[in-house]
């Protein structure tokens, strides 16, 4: 498999490792160039720059636009199955540095299938640099610089709220599996953006729910995905969960949820994203 506008180095490549001011080249990739995307915020970034034509392949996480849900699915971001891909003879693979393993990125090299990396921050400035690394390195940097600019123009309608209020999130699936947000992860990224506070800072990433840890951390707002809220009945059933008529989110029944891809990418649509959750912890 060739592709023609990428270097031998990109056999294995870290775009974290890349410098970004490094000329672009005028033409684009080969419209025959077969692309599997490995990430929501990836898959995003080249359908924005019109590539998309090029994708024959997706993670489970790539659903927007809502043309993706239609490509191959070749599982989760930080699970992906090599023979599935290799079915699909991509020229390229791109993927976020930290979910592919060495052995994965051996496999790949040994098949002979380019593998694009790109390291990703969940900020603003993280953001920009995936979008613009990426662009850069498939030399479609003109189309990667009008995404920043629509991503500076919807950060720009953000209304931060005023009273820093506590925003408790919460992952569910199902009753038997819900989990708190703690710090370090990108969901309290976005609620710090949209101006609001973690309501736990006790711990880091994720732990099980505990009545008592829900009443110390006493949340202004609870934050679930969409998903995860239907997984528990919506509202009232939130509402039963032992602790939560004891806080005042539960008292003043703010109970909020967002679609998960859109609040914990951080692609392109990350003011949207802002915008939405700013405007619901208010």
């Amino acid at each position: 498999m060739k592709l023609t506008l990428l270097a031998a180095a990109l056999t294995v490549l870290s775009l974290g490792a890349c410098n970004t001011k490094k000329e672009t080249k005028a033409e684009g990739l080969a419209d025959s160039t077969k692309i599997v995307s490995l990430s929501g915020a990836i898959s995003e970034v080249l359908a924005g720059t019109g590539l998309e034509k090029n994708i024959v392949g997706t993670d489970i996480t790539s659903n927007y636009p809502e043309s993706l849900k239609a490509k191959p699915k070749v599982g989760h971001n930080k699970n992906i199955n090599a023979e599935g891909i290799m079915a699909l003879q991509p020229d390229l693979v791109i993927g976020i540095k930290k979910d592919i393993s060495p052995a994965l990125a051996a496999q790949f090299k040994t098949a002979g299938v380019k593998l694009l990396l790109v390291d990703q921050e969940f900020s603003i400035h993280g953001t920009k640099h995936l979008i613009s690394t990426l662009t850069d390195s498939l030399h479609v940097k003109p189309k990667g610089d009008s995404l920043i600019k629509v991503l500076d123009a919807d950060l720009a309608k953000v209304k931060m709220a005023a009273k820093k209020p506590k925003v408790l999130f919460i992952y569910a699936r199902g009753a038997g599996t819900i989990m708190v947000g703690g710090t370090g992860t990108q969901v309290e990224s976005a609620i710090k953006l949209a101006g609001g506070q973690n309501a736990v800072t006790e711990f880091a990433d994720y732990k099980p729910l505990t009545a008592e840890a829900l009443v110390k951390a006493n949340p202004d707002v609870i934050l679930f995905f969409d998903s995860g809220l239907q997984s528990l009945g919506g509202p009232d059933g939130v509402a039963k969960i032992q602790g939560i008529k004891e806080t005042n989110a539960g008292k003043n029944k703010k109970i909020i949820s967002m679609d998960g891809e859109l609040l914990g990418s951080f692609g392109p649509r990350l003011g949207i994203a802002i915008q939405e959750l700013a405007a619901k912890i208010n």
